[in-house]
């Protein structure tokens, strides 16, 4: 009995020691040793992300520019054998009136429309006067551009104190003085069509003269040579932002408030030239006015 447990010791003892020299597997290796890798000491261009062009917002919900899409609607062709009856008549718009104040507003003004077409030649401008220096609007003497814009801005002398010369030249233009604007227009009554309306011929920008104290004519454009022009351009509508309404719309709708300041007549007589009374003129302008819408209402039986 001693002798099996001696042996039953001594293999424990065996097993114990040989356990200890025998490396167990979750023993953790060692890591081999990497050498450091060289120190770039250049530094290399750092990349910068290119920033992307910002597109401005939009202002608002509606195009602000001119309306170059809009085309002319051209009026029906008369006849000179169909115009049974017609009245040519002179108006004046004062665009310090509240319903004419559209066309100074500074977003879009008629005077500088007509000017910037004048300066490109894209319409002819006509002399207010004649060879004597009477008041002329049957475009018979049409003016070069400068012409045109030294009858419009005025003009101004120049002294050169060193070559002792004087030149005159075209003074500043100032928006803000063309405060009237004058109407030729034609009241037919075309009896192929029985219809009695009135026909624009010319326009003209006027400006008050110190030295005769009066508004005069610094030029005349023919308005159906205009229509191309003023049909492109916007309006500023006092009623609605968002309009498409265009200076030739303003005309032809008769939108405009004016003044009758001369009717045909055999004398070729303003009426300033026959009553003094500025007073007493407008009522002769409001009798003209009627006269012409009576002879309207004349033609028709009822």
């Amino acid at each position: 009995m001693k002798r099996i447990l001696s042996i039953a010791v001594f293999i424990l003892f065996t097993t114990l020691a040989f356990a200890q020299r025998r490396p167990t597997k979750l023993a953790p290796k060692k890591a081999a040793t990497v050498a450091p890798a060289p120190v770039d000491t250049v530094k290399a261009p750092v990349k910068t992300a290119k920033k992307k062009l910002k597109v401005p917002p939009k202002d608002g919900f509606y195009a602000r520019k001119d309306i170059d899409s809009t085309e002319m609607v051209p009026l029906a062709d008369v006849r000179e054998e169909d115009v049974f009856y017609a009245k040519r008549i002179w108006r004046e718009i004062d665009l310090r009136d509240t319903v004419n104040s559209a066309l100074r507003s500074p977003k879009s003004r008629l005077i500088d429309v007509l000017i910037a077409a004048v300066k490109a030649e894209e319409l002819t401008a006509y002399s207010p006067f004649d060879s004597v220096n009477n008041e002329d609007d049957a475009f018979t003497n049409p003016l070069a551009a400068d012409s045109a814009m030294m009858q419009a801005a005025g003009t101004v002398e120049v002294t050169d104190s060193k070559a002792g010369t004087v030149t005159t030249v075209a003074n500043d233009l100032n928006p803000e003085s063309f405060l009237k604007f004058r109407i030729k227009e034609d009241w037919i009554f075309d009896v192929k069509r029985s219809i009695f309306e009135p026909r624009i011929v010319g326009i003209a920008p006027m400006k008050f003269i110190e030295s005769s104290k009066q508004w005069q004519p610094v030029f005349w454009i023919y308005y159906p040579e205009a229509r191309e022009i003023l049909t492109k351009k916007r309006l500023v509508n006092t009623n609605n932002d968002a309009s498409t309404l265009s200076f030739d719309d303003f005309f032809i709708r008769r939108l405009f408030s004016s003044y009758i300041v001369k009717e045909s007549n055999p004398g070729d007589n303003k009426l300033r030239d026959i009553i003094a009374d500025p007073k007493q003129r407008l009522y002769e302008s409001e009798r003209i006015k009627k006269s012409v819408l009576d002879y309207e209402q004349g033609l028709w039986e009822y």
